[in-house]
């Protein structure tokens, strides 16, 4: 008996949208050009300018999520979407929608879980903002460096996810940090990123960024830095531990150069003898507490795959 064809997955395109009335029927209407057979779904976070409807106008499925912040509308996203594979994009037409073909081959061939549209390779003039540039290549580092890993953009909106992917990446950040959560947990439960360089366009005329370069950055730093505690306890109170090591001993030298150099062995500078001991000792306990978190985060891991596989 011959096997049945395989079904051909489903598709879903989340865009999520705040005042984006300039650029929403057009990002409509890209897609459902590229992908015609997928759904199209546009997320209403409280728009004024009539985005929502424009979007229907256009073809799209319109949902609200009333929360404010582009963090709150991804998690909706992952949470109502039944599609086997979501593509997430921006509504501000910055981003091609031809290359979502690229963007959905690997995951489609089996060779990812997400894959993310990378802007710094080919973009327009005016593209990006004073500072966003380095500052991706900053928080680009530092992940890739407690991850060992190789990413080169992580503030992209545009990107594709298989089903399992999405569900296992749980959304805490609310704002626009939350590009930076959806690779951050992606690496640390192991999942493979690929990054696939797109073409980056200005925003049109008449368009506007939402994001603001500092308070925002500076989110994104929080994001990261609380990320790194919780997941990556180890190397971040490991860290902690070297760098209080390191000034208990450079101060305790001084008591210690007093106790050879003096004839009766007599310590003259007893408060850095106290703050060189209280440093190192703080130093053993910030090493013994990420081990503890350590051992706590490998066992609640392998939990959540175990759920994960008896849920299937």
């Amino acid at each position: 008996m011959a096997d049945s064809p395989k079904t051909k997955p489903s598709i879903a395109v989340a865009i999520p949208c705040y005042q984006e009335a300039l650029t929403i029927g057009k990002v409509v209407a890209d897609f459902r050009r590229e992908l015609p057979e997928a759904r199209i779904y546009v997320y209403d976070n409280n728009c004024t300018d009539g985005t929502g409807d424009l979007a229907a106008k256009a073809g799209a499925i319109v949902r609200r999520e009333k929360r404010q912040g582009k963090g709150f509308v991804v998690a909706t996203m992952f949470e109502e979407i039944e599609e086997d594979i979501l593509v997430m994009v921006d509504g501000d037409d910055t981003y091609e929608a031809a290359h979502v073909h690229k963007l959905l081959g690997p995951i489609l061939r089996g060779d990812a879980d997400m894959t993310t549209a990378t802007r710094l390779t080919t973009h327009g003039v005016g593209s990006f903002r004073p500072l966003h540039v380095a500052g991706n290549q900053m928080v680009c580092g530092i992940i890739n460096w407690m991850f060992k890993s190789s990413v080169s953009d992580i503030f992209s909106g545009y990107r594709a996810f298989t089903r399992e992917s999405a569900r296992q990446i749980p959304i805490t950040a609310a704002g626009f940090d939350v590009e930076t959560e959806l690779t951050l947990q992606a690496l640390y439960r192991g999942q493979v990123i690929q990054e696939l360089p797109a073409p980056y366009r200005a925003r049109p005329e008449g368009g506007f960024s939402k994001l603001n370069t500092f308070s925002d950055g500076i989110l994104v730093l929080l994001r990261l830095f609380l990320i790194l505690r919780s997941y990556k306890p180890l190397t971040f109170f490991g860290s902690l531990s070297i760098l209080l090591m390191m000034l208990g001993l450079g101060i305790g030298s001084l008591p210690v150069y007093d106790f050879i150099a003096d004839p009766n062995h007599y310590v003259h500078r007893v408060p850095s003898a106290i703050l060189a001991a209280s440093l190192v000792m703080l130093s053993c306990f910030s090493l013994g507490l990420g081990l503890i978190l350590n051992s706590v985060n490998v066992r609640l891991l392998e939990l959540e795959k175990l759920v994960a596989k008896a849920g299937r």
